[in-house]
């Protein structure tokens, strides 16, 4: 598969549904795709340059960054193989969003340190889940 266009890959990345975001060590944003603007109603432009602090709830932001910054010393992240990490965000308009992500360390070519995950968007499932256990509660007294 070595054979494959860099360029293929992307256009794949930069059109895909599902969130990509790269953040540098800083935990500054580098990289925002399609999905990602999609999920989190922000323009690719508009968080260039930023913090996460963007997409993470407040009382969220500290363990976060203590994670992050744990996995940028290790040099690997435990949600990166079958582990995804499963947490609350914030989308443009403020409201609350339940999202599932993997993240992958990666190197530049200058031997800089990237984090990049794949962010979905599970809102509507979790609301569909806890509907279902609401209603087995009820159906159980």
């Amino acid at each position: 598969m070595e054979d494959l266009d860099s360029a293929v890959v992307l256009g794949m990345a930069a059109q895909a549904p599902d969130g990509i975001v790269i953040t540098d060590s800083e935990g500054l944003i580098r990289y925002w795709n399609r999905g990602a603007e999609r999920i989190f109603g922000f323009p690719a432009a508009d968080v260039a340059g930023r913090s996460l602090d963007v997409i993470i709830p407040e009382r969220h932001r500290k363990r976060h960054q203590d994670g992050f910054e744990a996995a940028m010393e290790r040099g690997y992240s435990k949600y990166g193989e079958a582990d995804l990490l499963n947490v609350p965000a914030l989308a443009a308009d403020g409201r609350r969003l339940s999202i599932e992500f993997s993240v992958v360390l990666l190197s530049g070519p200058d031997g800089s340190s990237y984090c990049g995950a794949v962010v979905r968007d599970v809102t509507a499932r979790r609301e569909r889940e806890r509907e279902l256990m609401r209603r087995r509660s009820e159906a159980s007294v």
